[in-house]
């Protein structure tokens, strides 16, 4: 995946870009908000072209910009012009989020299917054994009629063996949205298989 091709910039385009960064590093916040229009455009497109959706590149625009209020001295002039030093920031970020998200995808996957592995061996009785394949099964139905979010974080809190708070670091998620959507997803699950599943996951540093 390529850069997108950068608009030409004229000198006086690159003196405005230059003397934007100098307010930011004064601590001016209006000129984040003029580097954003000035650079909106080119950045989101370069992010949604490497993401292939619009809500994370969003996501990432947001982070750069953010990242350059909270740096405005991370720009070395030396090293080529603001525009290249902005795009090659979105760039690397948009990056990291495909990494990220497909590491995600990965773990749900993994995740889902222990489901299917996690029936008890122990036992040769055919009738038994049929009766966990159901079982298993029947929670993988209902985990798959969850949205998203709410069964990422059950997959993740009971079939991961992580807690609450590694759920919310492992997903980028507030700890309080995390609990919202577990707390969800159980009475969901509750009212589709019944009673006697096991309560949310620990919010502390134990797993289960």
């Amino acid at each position: 995946m390529g850069l997108v091709t950068r608009p030409p910039r004229s000198p006086e385009d690159s003196a405005a870009d230059l003397e934007l960064v100098r307010r930011v590093a004064a601590g001016d916040q209006g000129a984040v908000d003029d580097l954003y229009q000035r650079f909106r455009r080119p950045a989101f497109a370069l992010a949604r072209r490497v993401l292939g959706d619009d809500v994370l590149a969003e996501d990432v625009l947001q982070d750069v910009f953010l990242g350059i209020w909270r740096d405005p001295g991370a720009f070395d002039g030396s090293r080529g012009s603001v525009a290249s030093w902005l795009l090659a920031m979105v760039h690397h970020k948009a990056v990291d989020a495909v990494r990220r998200e497909e590491s995600h995808r990965r773990r749900r996957a993994r995740a889902e299917d222990d489901l299917v592995l996690s029936a008890p061996t122990q036992t040769t009785d055919v009738e038994d054994a049929t009766w966990e394949r159901l079982v298993a099964a029947r929670v993988r139905a209902a985990l798959h009629a969850l949205p998203a979010p709410q069964r990422e974080a059950l997959t993740l809190a009971y079939y991961g063996g992580y807690t609450q708070r590694e759920v919310a670091a492992l997903t980028d998620t507030p700890l309080g949205t995390v609990k919202t959507r577990m707390l969800a997803g159980m009475r969901r699950l509750k009212d589709t298989l019944g009673t006697g599943l096991p309560g949310p996951a620990p919010a502390d540093g134990t797993s289960r």
